[in-house]
């Protein structure tokens, strides 16, 4: 998606979607021509589509095409077995400062943790920490910009878009995936 398009509340862009459901809720996977623009978790398909419709009130949003299942099944096979990559072209919209934060979570290994301090630190704004907090919030790529990676300085859980359940079950699954087999 362009910017001027994004900007644009979607206008002349189309959206395809598709809902699935794993062992987390419900899950939603909308892309652009460009790549993966939007992957959301929930307890309620409808809430997940209404969601999509309101961040792209003006796109021509397609759901439930064959394509789009494919990458609702890559993203739920992820989420299960967190040892699996998870490797999708991504349509990443957000202001540069975001795209800084995140970018900087795409570098935490899986069962890796960072707190919002020392991402705040390795983007170069070590006063910004309370708006890394805010650019983890307005991730919409669950998983795929692994802001559930992000804790607080004492290693606590804190705040995630989807529910603090779903981060500490990501972060258990992903830290398991991650030990030596014994």
């Amino acid at each position: 998606m362009t910017p001027p398009c994004y900007r644009r509340s979607g206008t002349d862009c189309r959206i395809r979607f598709a809902l699935g459901k794993c062992s987390l809720g419900s899950i939603l996977v909308a892309l652009s021509e460009r790549g993966v623009c939007a992957i959301t978790l929930g307890d309620d398909p409808d809430a997940l589509a209404r969601d999509l419709t309101d961040r792209f009130p003006q796109a021509e949003l397609i759901g439930g095409d064959c394509e789009s299942e494919q990458w609702v099944a890559k993203v739920v096979g992820f989420i299960e077995i967190p040892a699996l990559e998870l490797d999708l072209p991504l349509d990443v919209r957000g202001t540069a400062f975001q795209q800084r934060v995140w970018q900087a979570l795409r570098k935490i290994p899986a069962g890796g943790k960072a707190s919002y301090t020392e991402i705040a630190v390795r983007i170069g704004a070590p006063k910004a920490v309370r708006a890394v907090a805010t650019a983890c919030a307005a991730n919409a790529l669950a998983v795929a910009i692994p802001c559930h990676r992000v804790v607080r300085s004492d290693g606590s859980l804190s705040g995630y878009r989807w529910g603090v359940e779903r981060k500490a079950e990501l972060l258990r699954r992903e830290s398991e995936a991650s030990e030596p087999n014994v």
